[in-house]
């Protein structure tokens, strides 16, 4: 702010009569006290300003302002009523001797009142909190609620936020102007002291794992935290995952259940629709005939509906008929995803954009298709065939720009009739009241997946997507799409029982030995060059295989290979998997082995990681 000093005061006539803008800049601001320097720049001029500003005239004083991420003002209010559950959840949390809880919710049982209840007592006491979420796109509506309850004292940590954003929000926990951190998973390393809860939302989520450095396990940082406070740590989920459930069975974590939606409405009827009969009646789109009569009589009843596909894009793939030529990233060994509205191929790894194939760059042909659907082409069809009706996508090409998730969801909550279709990014946690039809397209994406985790993954999915139905006063209804029909798996779904889920899941791990009954380790090596990957990975598989040799006992399988996507960013990838009984010992001496100085080859080592890509 700018002010005139007692020098300007007392020598105001030494200013030339010919400048005049000096004089009233000047007169300006012996009638304000103090102004802002751009206003005085826009009314009297830069150059004038600066010249007063040299000849001692004018002086101004430095006013740090805070960066608002916040995009709009937040009515206030009040703790709603708890049910007897959500209660008896709420006094479990805070006076168990167990620190580490397992709140198990289906969807709508008012697990979100539940934490609001417990960092109140946090703060109450004179304490912080942390409240993380999976996905960036939820954070706006968490924020909101977090806000409309504690105001100022909330501060929001994500990625999406600038440089001076994410620095002032991390200064207001620093300094203590804000007592509660929220935000995606690298909010638990907010800077606050006297930590009263933590929360971990969605807790089943596999982005609370991080794949790029600094990497870490979300959960096993809240847990180093919570001890060290002393405070209690929750992980809520309506789908937890097995490892945390078995956790909760054997007493490691102090379980608690809510049963029930908070409104008493049951839970959307889910119907399951053979695409194999779909196919063989004729219909070879994305949407069985169940799906676009039960579309048309939602957009009839002006209610919203959310199709779920996770595989964004237009086409997953450009392909030459003749010869089976597949378009491929050069950087990654990675097909390259067609994305209709810029035209142009993408890869999804590393971003690298490329022009479509017109000729096939192998025979010659012009023998060109695409391949899968992707959301951008489920947009493209959906307004073809429903014209009068708003279609949103939600999906990392349409949620780039700061705000994005908060404005497409804003405009979709009052938007009726409308159609949100998206990714995995709008199965979870968002609460729609006019959401009364959910579609899966594809449930089936996930579900033979190489990867134990395969028939959980797609529980998990199907189960928090199906959730987004009939949250309020409207029934709700789910169309799950499958070619295989008859899966133990969605039958479960179809009855969102966890519970028999759960009991199949792990005697099939126990009788396996996979996780929780063993660990899974992987070194993944990668380098700017092949050979120097490859010779890496034999000579450190050696030492594990003499490590194997030594402990015949608590090895259950042990390989070298290429990595399923050998090169991502030019980076040529290599792995060693190991399955092994859960002994500190073995995993410190897997770690020494890892542990190689070398400028030729990175090395990552990673327990039970939720990718083997």
């Amino acid at each position: 702010m700018c002010y005139l000093t007692e020098y300007g005061l007392g020598h105001l006539d030494l200013i030339k009569p010919n400048s005049k803008n000096q004089i009233l800049a000047c007169a300006y601001l012996k009638t304000k006290i103090k102004e802002d320097i751009v206003i005085l720049n826009k009314k009297f001029g830069n150059a004038t300003i600066t010249k007063l500003i040299e000849k001692g005239y004018i002086a101004f004083d430095i006013v740090g302002k805070n960066r608002n991420p916040f995009s709009e003002d937040i009515a206030t209010s009040v703790a709603f009523t708890l049910t007897d559950k959500q209660k008896n959840a709420v006094d479990s949390i805070i006076n168990n001797k167990n620190l580490f809880n397992l709140l198990f919710g289906v969807t709508g049982s008012g697990k979100t009142e539940v934490y609001m209840q417990v960092i109140n007592y946090a703060l109450k006491m004179g304490k912080t909190a942390i409240m993380l979420v999976p996905e960036i796109s939820l954070t706006p509506k968490t924020v909101k609620q977090f806000r409309s309850r504690f105001g100022d004292k909330v501060a929001v940590l994500h990625s999406g936020l600038s440089d001076g954003e994410k620095f002032d929000e991390w200064y207001r926990l620093y300094t203590g102007e804000a007592t509660i951190a929220v935000g995606a998973r690298s909010a638990i390393f907010a800077p606050i002291t006297n930590v009263g809860a933590i929360i971990i939302d969605e807790e089943h989520d596999s982005s609370y794992q991080s794949d790029n450095n600094p990497r870490f396990e979300t959960i096993t940082v809240a847990k180093i935290r919570a001890k060290y406070n002393n405070c209690p740590l929750v992980l809520g989920s309506a789908t937890p995952t097995i490892e945390s459930f078995y956790k909760a069975q054997i007493g490691e974590y102090n379980l608690i259940t809510l049963d029930q939606r908070i409104n008493n409405m049951p839970l959307p009827k889910m119907d399951i629709v053979d695409m194999c009969s779909e196919f063989r009646s004729g219909n070879k789109t994305m949407f069985s005939g169940q799906l676009l009569n039960d579309m048309s009589k939602a957009i009839n009843n002006g209610e919203q509906i959310m199709l779920f596909l996770n595989r964004r894009g237009f086409s997953s793939f450009q392909m030459c008929r003749e010869c089976g030529y597949i378009a491929k990233c050069t950087d990654c060994d990675i097909s390259l995803v067609y994305h209709k509205e810029d035209n142009l191929l993408k890869c999804h790894y590393c971003g690298k954009k490329f022009k479509p194939l017109t000729v096939c760059p192998n025979c010659h042909k012009d023998t060109i298709k695409l391949g899968n659907t992707g959301t951008e082409r489920i947009e493209s069809q959906l307004s073809q065939l429903f014209p009068n009706t708003k279609v949103f996508r939600m999906d990392n090409d349409t949620t780039t720009s700061k705000n994005s998730h908060a404005r497409i969801l804003k405009e979709f909550e009052n938007t009726r009739p409308a159609i949100l279709v998206g990714t995995q990014m709008i199965a979870k946690g968002h609460d729609f009241p006019l959401v009364t039809l959910v579609g899966i397209l594809d449930a089936d994406l996930s579900l033979y997946y190489s990867d134990f985790r395969a028939n959980e993954k797609t529980f998990q999915l199907v189960t928090q997507v199906a959730g987004r139905a009939g949250r309020a006063d409207r029934v709700g209804h789910v169309v799950l799409q499958t070619f295989f029909p008859k899966h133990y798996v969605y039958n479960f779904c179809a009855n969102y029982d966890y519970i028999r889920f759960y009991n199949k899941e792990i005697n099939l791990r126990e009788t396996a030995s996979f996780p929780p009954f063993s660990k899974i380790v992987r070194i993944l090596i990668t380098s700017d060059n092949d050979e120097d990957a490859k010779n890496l990975t034999h000579d450190m598989f050696l030492k594990y295989k003499q490590l194997r040799i030594d402990n015949k006992d608590q090895f259950y399988f042990l390989e070298a290979m290429r990595s399923p996507h050998s090169k991502i960013k030019n980076k040529y990838r290599y792995q060693v998997l190991m399955r092994i009984k859960d002994n500190k010992e073995i995993i410190k001496k897997i770690f020494d082995i890892s542990n190689v100085i070398t400028n030729k080859a990175t090395i990552f080592t990673e327990i039970n990681p939720q990718s083997l890509d």
